[in-house]
């Protein structure tokens, strides 16, 4: 028998959310069995899979030892990742990190032990606010995350409260993003809000844009303005309204204008003489736009916070 004290970062979440994330070798299967026959019970009493875990409430757990085994701390995969980040701005619960391009935020199938998240964690490690062991469930997370080939602003939160005020705020629609982006040509119009339909195809990893809703089809809104022209080009700031799948990139080919170096949604002819691995593109600024209960993050309502420089000015002399 063995018993877990639920800390702040544990608190407010289902039980069985909180054991599949403590015991990540447990069968979901078995984990439903240990609680209905009372192998796991809170507060020494018998308890259900949605009961709702509070700070200070105690676990007690009749299960083999096994799940409890615990890697060393020279193996956790995210010290292999680099530790520096280029920081924005940051406190006790945030971290607003400059993501460079060609970094991926999550890891994937062909992930090396480098993410945004990997370094994000190693540098929280570095700092001392930030050790597996002294967590049960809980470990620095990105509430948002921006394609590999884009750079720019990404939310970590240093803690589960900060993580589930975030998402919400991002699901509400009260966190503002923008991008800076260059695209080919100039619109006719200098602003506008485009709104339309995106498919995604996900073997392609390609996404299509129509003016007709379909079965399939996700509703897509951006803004944008143009804020320079130079020559052929423009420098665009565009405001996501929605948040999908490669939406900037998509949604300004398909009104004639694709991104700066974007190989998948431009031409070839037009970036032939473009120095540029990726397409021209940096989620440049944040605004905290809260209008509901924002919890610990309140300080951060009506901030604004923005990168330095865009990645991209270098190339293009802007």
């Amino acid at each position: 028998m063995r018993q877990i004290t639920v800390n702040k970062n544990d608190a407010d979440q289902r039980l069985d959310k909180f054991i599949s994330k403590r015991f990540k070798t447990m069968p979901k299967a078995l984990m439903y069995k240990y609680i209905r026959t009372k192998y796991i019970k809170v507060n020494g009493k018998k308890c259900e899979i949605s009961t709702r875990l509070h700070e200070g409430d105690v676990i007690t757990l009749y299960i083999r030892d096994e799940f409890f085994e615990e890697p060393e701390y020279d193996t956790y995969d995210f010290l292999k990742a680099p530790c520096k980040l280029d920081v924005v701005y940051e406190d006790e619960n945030i971290i607003l990190i400059n993501k460079p391009t060609g970094l991926l935020c999550h890891p994937d199938e062909t992930y090396h032990f480098d993410s945004l998240l990997a370094r994000f964690q190693h540098y929280m490690y570095e700092k001392g606010e930030y050790d597996p062991k002294d967590e049960n469930s809980f470990a620095p997370a990105l509430a948002n995350r921006i394609d590999r080939n884009t750079g720019g602003i990404v939310i970590g939160a240093k803690n589960a409260e900060a993580l589930r005020v975030l998402n919400q705020k991002i699901k509400d629609r009260e966190i503002k993003k923008y991008y800076l982006c260059m695209v080919h040509g100039v619109p006719k119009r200098k602003t506008a809000l485009l709104s339309d339909f995106l498919v995604k195809n996900e073997k392609q990893n390609r996404v299509y844009v129509s003016s007709k809703k379909t079965p399939d089809s996700k509703t897509i809104k951006t803004r944008y303005t143009v804020l320079k022209t130079y020559g052929k080009m423009s420098l665009v700031e565009v405001e996501l309204l929605t948040g999908r799948t490669h939406q900037i990139r998509a949604h300004m080919a398909y009104i004639g204008h694709p991104l700066v170096g974007d190989g998948k949604y431009g031409t070839n002819a037009l970036n032939k003489d473009i120095p540029l691995k990726w397409q021209a593109l940096c989620s440049y600024k944040l605004k905290f736009d809260f209008t509901t209960d924002s919890g610990s993050l309140d300080y951060l309502n009506g901030k604004e916070y923005k990168v330095d420089k865009v990645w991209f000015e270098s190339y293009l002399k802007i």
